[in-house]
């Protein structure tokens, strides 16, 4: 250690990120970062202050690997925000980091910007890390093209993946399909034909960013893997008959490593506005028709993330992922261990984070959470967050 001041934090039970340590943990953190990673009995350096959490699990800071931190939850989330000013949303872009952190979200990826307002302000400063695609990639007047980023055919989209390197962006979006959340756009139809998307990807890869794709119909998702996508979103799987899971397509994908984000996770006793929820049924797109299919991908061997879809609706505030890892354990047959995985060191290898954060390591940012009872029993105690440590600094707890 450098000799600097060490502060550490002691639980019974401990998670690193990738396994649970069978003699809990105490976490030594030094400058914002962590300084090592003891078993819970072993004797704290002197003149080091401990923080004691009897009854609890400490793990890595949770990873929202999908939000739209300019959205604000409400029910015209993405409707309202080429109407409101940018002094309102950076207002609501740091309402909506601060939300993550209470719930144990120390880092997130936006993928869904309203014309670079999180790429040119908002990825420094005391919220979590922030991992960010500016405006998605897509058609003209197609899924969320209020944001700023239509483009199509080979060469436009080329140059569109090279704005988002010039501006500084993380990871690429692209809307291989329609969404729920624009009219007029259509769930069972890809948005990009093969060659436009395998250009999106060819040009992202060149200069070094990956590429996940938007993508809720069946075409789409085939689509995207065969064009060679790192990451596919909500991965929905639809047809006009209802939800299909092609065995050979998750093989597909989980050969190749892909990482699949099926956003679960919303709000208790909330659900979406009336005019989405309607538009979910007549389509057969339910949050309940989602489950048996993340359930057959994760029977396949597709890596999963816990990302939400944080911001869009009153039924995905922001904060949601102990909520996203609880329902891929009831409801999808995850085991606790993968789930807490794909909302740490899974997530954060797909974030491009790794080398930061995500695990219980030595020399990674000090990135800390203690959830409430022993999480190998429940997983549910991430919904009790006793401390959030984001870059060593301690989050305040909310009223």
């Amino acid at each position: 250690m450098s000799g600097g001041r060490v502060h550490g934090y002691r639980a019974p039970h401990a998670f690193d990120g990738e396994r649970f340590l069978p003699e809990g943990a105490l976490v030594l953190v030094e400058g914002g970062r962590i300084a090592a990673v003891q078993p819970a009995a072993a004797p704290a350096p002197a003149d080091c202050a401990v923080t004691e959490f009897p009854d609890a699990t400490l793990l890595p800071g949770l990873i929202d690997s999908h939000v739209h931190l300019c959205g604000d939850s409400g029910p015209h989330a993405l409707d309202q925000l080429p109407e409101l000013p940018a002094e309102h949303l950076d207002a609501v872009v740091a309402q909506a980091a601060q939300q993550h952190l209470q719930a144990g979200v120390t880092a997130v990826r936006d993928l869904g910007d309203h014309r670079w307002t999180v790429v040119d302000r908002h990825r420094g400063g005391q919220g979590p890390t922030v991992v960010a695609a500016g405006p998605p990639i897509t058609s003209p007047g197609g899924h969320c093209w209020t944001m700023g980023g239509e483009a199509a055919g080979v060469e436009a989209l080329r140059r569109a993946v090279r704005e988002r390197v010039e501006r500084g962006a993380d990871v690429v979006k692209v809307m291989a399909s329609g969404g729920l959340l624009t009219p007029g756009t259509d769930l069972f139809a890809c948005q990009f034909g093969l060659d436009e998307l395998r250009a999106v990807v060819e040009e992202a890869h060149r200069h070094g960013l990956p590429v996940t794709a938007h993508a809720h119909a069946l075409p789409a998702v085939a689509r995207s893997a065969a064009a060679g996508v790192d990451g596919i979103e909500h991965c929905s799987c639809l047809t006009p008959d209802g939800v299909r899971t092609a065995p050979d397509l998750a093989e597909r994908l989980a050969a190749a490593g892909t990482y699949v984000c099926p956003t679960l996770g919303r709000t208790p006793g909330q659900v979406p506005p009336p005019h989405v929820q309607a538009r979910m049924e007549a389509l057969g797109a339910t949050y309940e028709a989602q489950l048996p299919n993340v359930a057959a991908l994760h029977a396949h061997g597709v890596t999963l993330l816990a990302g939400t879809d944080a911001g869009i609706s009153p039924a995905k505030r922001h904060g949601l992922v102990p909520m996203a890892v609880a329902d891929l354990v009831a409801e999808c047959g995850v085991p606790p261990v993968a789930a807490l995985t794909a909302a740490t060191a899974t997530a954060a290898r797909a974030c491009g984070l790794a080398d930061r954060t995500g695990r219980l390591a030595a020399g990674l940012d000090a990135d800390l959470l203690v959830a409430a009872g022993d999480l190998a029993a429940d997983v549910t105690g991430l919904q009790r967050p006793r401390l959030v440590v984001s870059r060593g600094r301690e989050v305040p707890r909310g009223d």
